[in-house]
């Protein structure tokens, strides 16, 4: 079971990733959060595609006050999916505010992308 399944779980994060993904929700200025500068795109993985995983990707995001994403964390999504999203995310730039804020982004992969 070990090195297959492994194997099929890899397959279907990069067959995820080859699917498209887009950015389903987002908190906007008018409730205290940061607008968006720049984005960059998660990748859909092969495997994932491969293995046609879709779904929803929720990540948080710590923004310093000049607008670069300081950290990043996954709270929830599908393994295969987690890592491009974290990996696209490190290149978002937000709109400088006046103290480093916490944001939600939530990707979704249809497999329509």
């Amino acid at each position: 079971m070990g090195s297959t399944w492994m194997h099929k779980v890899l397959l279907g994060a990069v067959v995820a990733g080859l699917l498209g993904s887009s950015v389903l929700a987002q908190s906007g200025p008018e409730d205290g959060k940061r607008k968006p500068k720049s984005r960059v795109a998660p990748t859909y993985p092969e495997l994932a595609r491969r293995m046609n995983v879709t779904g929803k990707v929720k990540i948080e995001l710590v923004i310093a006050p000049d607008g670069h994403v300081k950290s990043s964390r996954a709270l929830g999504g599908h393994p295969l999916l987690v890592q491009a999203c974290l990996d696209a995310v490190k290149a978002w730039k937000f709109v400088p505010g006046p103290e480093e804020t916490t944001q939600l982004i939530e990707f979704d992969f249809n497999g329509s992308n």
